[in-house]
């Protein structure tokens, strides 16, 4: 039973087993609103919030980092990016404190605020109830900052303006861009990633629901069959085209080259980004048909790495070490790899995604690409800068959506909430 102290009365409410007939917890999340003003959300955690489903199903939110980003890769993928429409500092920084409760919430399996069934029926549930009775399913939900929220228009807005970290710079354009200003930039983003669909798409739009009035989705992107692993003894998962993606990827085991090349140092700076990464989204469109049209031998030349085991041309095995001369000097995986781009290295989480057709009878699919690297002026952009201009991949891909967020470190503790740093 869980109890419920309002106006210095406590009330027995039945708990979500009685309620769901079911021995775990379920998801739920709401920000509780009275006179107005949002009330504290219940972060998860105490003495009266229950387990997780059971173990392994939920994931840890508190931490030095953010969960999402090292952790093993979930099979699903929602992400949003928000335009901030407050005004308001004082609305922001209270914003950002009921989303990281909310989040600590969701991510432990436990309900926020009155949770999907009120003990008010003349009131809106708190709880938008789609993923009640769900597991956990590993979600994690990872934030992020856009440039606009430092600057936007030439107006400092939030008095943020001169704590614009220089890594996270406005991307370049690269050759063969065809950006959709629809799909691209954002003041915030979320990465909700889970093993159940429902559940990461329940996160964000209870994230938005709770943000009403002060913020609102820019664009999002489902995403489902990761193309990514951070997980080196787990199957490479293959993309759109068919092929394995990530076999080199940085694994979250892997201590050293996350600090190498993934968490800002102290002396990266700025200070509230220490422990924290930078954010690189892409949605890159797939010309399915006319790669379907080509013959193996040009898509596995196209790529530098056979299609059924995934080696690297002239070798047997997936994970043999690349002899790059091997390959054709536009092969995909040749330009991409580190030792043609002075040691630039990325860590990747995509996802593959279709989106209907075009109009024109066309799958609208591909990948969207999401990279984590310590400076993106030292990752993304010298790699893709190289791609842009000699892949031969290109003339059956093109990015059509762009982003990129400074990502702070983790949620310390229940008191701590997403970029608390940054304000102070």
């Amino acid at each position: 039973m869980t109890e419920i102290t309002e106006e210095n009365k406590t009330v027995q409410r039945p708990s979500r087993r009685t309620l769901l007939g079911w021995g775990g917890a379920g998801l739920a999340l709401g920000a509780a609103v009275a006179g107005g003003t949002a009330a504290a959300l219940n972060g998860g955690g105490g003495k009266d919030a229950e387990p997780a489903a059971s173990a392994g199903d939920a994931e840890q939110f508190y931490g030095a980092h953010q969960a999402g980003i090292a952790t093993p890769v979930q099979d699903r993928l929602h992400f949003a990016a928000f335009d901030v429409t407050t005004s308001d500092r004082k609305q922001l920084i209270a914003l950002l404190k009921e989303w990281s409760a909310a989040a600590a919430a969701m991510t432990a399996g436990h309900e926020v605020g009155e949770g999907a069934i009120s003990d008010n029926e003349e009131l809106p549930p708190d709880d938008t109830g789609e993923a009640l009775g769900l597991k956990p399913s590993r979600l994690t939900l990872t934030f992020g900052i856009g440039p606009g929220l430092f600057e936007k228009d030439g107006k400092d807005r939030f008095g943020l303006k001169s704590r614009r970290p220089e890594a996270l710079i406005d991307l370049p354009a690269f050759k063969g861009d065809n950006l959709d200003p629809a799909r691209s930039g954002g003041d915030l983003c979320v990465q909700a990633c889970a093993d159940d669909p429902q559940v990461a798409v329940h996160a964000i739009r209870n994230l938005a629901r709770i943000g009403m009035g002060r913020v609102a989705i820019r664009w999002s992107q489902l995403g489902f069959g990761k193309t990514s692993s951070t997980t080196p003894d787990a199957m490479t998962p293959r993309n759109m085209l068919g092929f394995k993606d990530g076999t080199r990827n940085i694994a979250g085991t892997e201590t050293d080259r996350l600090d190498k090349h993934v968490w800002v140092s102290k002396k990266d700076g700025p200070d509230w980004m220490v422990g924290g990464s930078y954010l690189v989204a892409r949605r890159i469109r797939m010309h399915i048909e006319t790669w379907d049209r080509t013959s193996l031998k040009e898509q596995e030349d196209v790529f530098g790495r056979t299609k059924a085991e995934g080696a690297p041309q002239g070798k047997r095995r997936e994970r043999d070490e690349p002899n790059l001369k091997a390959m054709k000097d536009d092969a995909h995986v040749r330009l991409a790899h580190p030792d043609s781009n002075s040691g630039a290295t990325i860590l990747r989480r995509g996802y593959s995604f279709t989106d209907g057709t075009d109009g024109l009878g066309r799958l609208d699919a591909g990948l969207f690409f999401i990279a984590y690297q310590r400076d993106v002026r030292d990752g993304f952009v010298p790699v893709q800068t190289r791609l842009s201009r000699s892949d031969a991949l290109n003339e059956y891909i093109q990015h059509v959506g762009s982003a990129v967020f400074a990502v702070p470190p983790g949620v310390r503790d229940k008191d701590d909430w997403w970029g608390k740093a940054l304000f102070a």
